[in-house]
């Protein structure tokens, strides 16, 4: 396993993909957080996202190794969560409205029950009004890395404590903390949370490898 700072290479440019399909909607629509639940719902097959300044970003249904990875490290998010107690893991259909207005639906995701206990019964039904604390962001084929890296830049500036954005392609991790140099863990086979979730460390085998 080698560890490094993060460095943005000329090949990692060029394999950018041109994921998500942007539509930009302002001054002509102006869209309330209820309408955009509403679209959500009407177009559920695809997983849409809000930018702060209000553009959607449509993704598409993920090819199925791509979902089975996704299922693998969500259950064992999600497995770690009920033997800990202390929070509640989400999978990559929960949506949470940032501080800047964002709503944002990562791969997986954790809140302390103490802040979801914060949260309004209409914040509950809807795509809440908080950034979760840990979020993991699986890139796919058709993903672009630079895209990615924002949105996990923009989780770190809106109050999360942790971030992991999974590199399959390259077999890289990257690490998010705040006020701290983005690493790259390189051909590893696991990642720890300490100390922000105490105790869970993500295997990797099947992610790293293909799954059927």
């Amino acid at each position: 396993m080698a560890t490094q700072t993060l460095t943005r290479t000329r090949a990692e440019q060029a394999t950018d993909a041109t994921l998500p399909i942007v539509l930009r909607l302002s001054p002509v629509i102006e869209m309330t957080a209820d309408q955009f639940l509403a679209f959500c719902e009407m177009n559920d097959a695809v997983r849409i996202e809000r930018t702060a300044e209000g553009e959607l970003e449509l993704m598409p249904p993920v090819h199925i190794d791509t979902g089975s990875k996704e299922l693998d490290f969500a259950a064992q998010l999600r497995n770690w969560a009920r033997r800990d107690t202390n929070g509640v893991a989400f999978g990559p259909s929960a949506g949470f409205t940032l501080p800047n207005g964002a709503i944002r639906s990562p791969d997986a995701s954790w809140i302390p029950r103490s802040r979801l206990a914060e949260l309004t019964t209409e914040d509950k039904r809807g795509f809440g009004h908080i950034c979760p604390d840990f979020v993991i962001e699986l890139r796919s084929q058709s993903d672009s890395l630079s895209v990615l890296r924002t949105k996990m830049e923009e989780y770190i500036e809106n109050g999360a404590r942790l971030g992991w954005l999974i590199d399959p392609q390259n077999k890289h991790v990257y690490v998010y903390r705040p006020n701290s140099e983005v690493e790259i863990l390189e051909n590893s086979d696991t990642v720890s949370a300490d100390p922000e979730l105490e105790g869970f460390t993500l295997e990797l085998e099947e992610v790293w490898g293909q799954p059927f």
